[in-house]
């Protein structure tokens, strides 16, 4: 059933998003007065279908749900009577052929911006941007970031949300320097501010890696202070096998103090597979125990420990100081949905460049399996999440597109300006020995991203 509702999940997201995309190829094709022959949602056999009686366009659906594609009337893929030729797709202007080409990434940034504008206008109620912890041995803590300050920028951007700072943070993964955070100590707006330069070394590489960036840099929001007390224990659990009672209190791990139950979440979650040293405070007296968590991964493939011990649910009251809603009109929204657009576009591109540099490791990269589960995965939070999922898949698959591979659109439209540059388009020879080195380059990095996937879940 979940294999079902994954897939379903999948399908719901990507299906509107692939078609759009072609889409796009197909609209300004038919403006440009190319004839469309078949306009197809996936690859391979097909599987159901029409045929338009005015225009004779094959609309379908095929068996291969990777992609699609829209075949134009073409005198290099068969002959052409003499009567259409105006409207093969050889036969236009290259400006002609660089629009039809960049329309279906075009589509998919338009989506993006579009989706984003939705959510900048829906007000929300979020925490605000006070640093509530700062963990122990990170750059933050090395920055001496004061807990209760207000983030109000990093790297000089400026940031209201928590996700905000997330990306920013997340935009300096692999690098070796100093990140910048500015924070406001008084709730006025116009109150002073102060820099403070965090030191970062392969940020959230090595250990680190597989931690998001808030973690991995060391600053937290406000979290609820729950006390350290276990309340229930599941019965095949670590915790249970190995000793930890219920009522137990935990007052250090690995000779850390601990003062809250996320305090020792967060070790147990960062030590799968490894020994802890629990100290427990029992009937008034120290109890040692030694207690290995359980290696589990979650539903992006990140490892994590589980020993299987929760706290009595009570009541969390957030303090005003750390709420705040956010709300734009229309018009600041769709500004808004332009930066988020161009910042994380930016981010996608640097993230490869790094990839391809060493700074960051191959195995960051995702292929359709992940997709699928992060779609599942936010149809399970809210219908936001859903949109903010279906945005960003968008935006990638528009940056992979035009990334300047043969096969792939950029890889055509830097053909489609050799021809204009020129006057001639490349030879046959030349182009089909580009194509294929195109497709050796994407079934490399295709087979890359589901062995990827494939280790993500085991």
């Amino acid at each position: 059933m979940t294999f079902l509702l994954t897939l379903l999940a999948a399908i719901f997201v990507l299906g509107p998003l692939i078609a759009l995309h072609e889409w796009g190829h197909y609209i300004v094709a038919r403006l440009c007065g190319v004839k469309v022959l078949t306009y197809s949602i996936g690859f391979g056999p097909k599987l159901f279908g029409w045929t338009s009686k005015k225009s004779g366009i094959d609309y379908r659906i095929s068996a291969l749900p990777l992609g699609g594609y829209v075949k134009m009337l073409d005198e290099r893929e068969g002959n052409v009577a003499e009567h259409e030729q105006h409207l093969a797709f050889n036969r236009q202007h290259p400006l002609k052929k660089i629009a039809i080409t960049a329309a279906g990434p075009l589509m998919n940034f338009i989506i993006a911006i579009a989706l984003f504008w939705v959510l900048f206008m829906t007000p929300s109620e979020q925490l605000a941007t006070r640093i509530g912890q700062v963990l122990p041995d990170t750059p933050a803590a090395i920055a001496q970031l004061p807990v209760g300050d207000k983030i109000v920028a990093i790297d000089g951007h400026e940031v209201q949300t928590w996700e905000g700072i997330n990306y920013r943070l997340a935009d300096r993964m692999g690098e070796t320097d100093k990140v910048s955070v500015t924070l406001q100590s008084d709730a006025q707006v116009d109150s002073p501010t102060k820099t403070y330069q965090a030191p970062v070394q392969k940020f959230m590489q090595g250990a680190a890696q597989g931690k998001d960036a808030l973690s991995s840099f060391g600053m937290l929001p406000w979290q609820p202070n729950i006390a350290p007390i276990v309340g229930n224990l599941t019965p095949d659990g670590a915790a249970s096998r190995q000793g930890l009672q219920k009522g137990d209190r935990i007052t250090a791990i690995n000779d850390e103090p601990i003062k809250d139950w996320i305090s020792a979440t967060r070790i147990i979650r960062d030590s799968p597979e490894k020994l802890l040293n629990f100290t427990v405070l029992r009937d008034d007296k120290s109890v040692q125990l030694q207690i290995m968590p359980q290696g589990k991964k979650d539903n992006l493939g990140n490892d994590y420990g589980q020993i299987g011990a929760m706290v009595e649910q009570s009541e969390i009251v957030i303090p005003d100081a750390y709420k705040t809603t956010v709300v734009y009109g229309p018009g600041e929204s769709l500004i808004k949905s332009f930066e988020k657009t161009e910042q994380l576009a930016v981010m996608t591109v640097s993230s490869m460049g790094k990839m391809l540099s060493g700074m960051i490791g191959l195995d960051n990269l995702s292929g359709p399996i992940t997709i699928a589960k992060v779609a599942k995965q936010s149809f399970d939070i809210s219908w936001e999440m859903v949109l903010s999922t279906a945005a960003l898949i968008s935006l990638s698959l528009a940056v992979l597109n035009l990334l300047p591979i043969p096969v792939l659109d950029g890889g055509h439209i830097v053909y489609h300006f050799i021809e204009l540059i020129r006057g001639k388009p490349l030879s046959e020879g030349v182009q089909m020995v580009g194509l294929n080195i195109g497709l050796l380059l994407l079934a490399g990095f295709m087979v890359l991203a589901i062995g990827n996937d494939i280790s993500r879940l085991f």
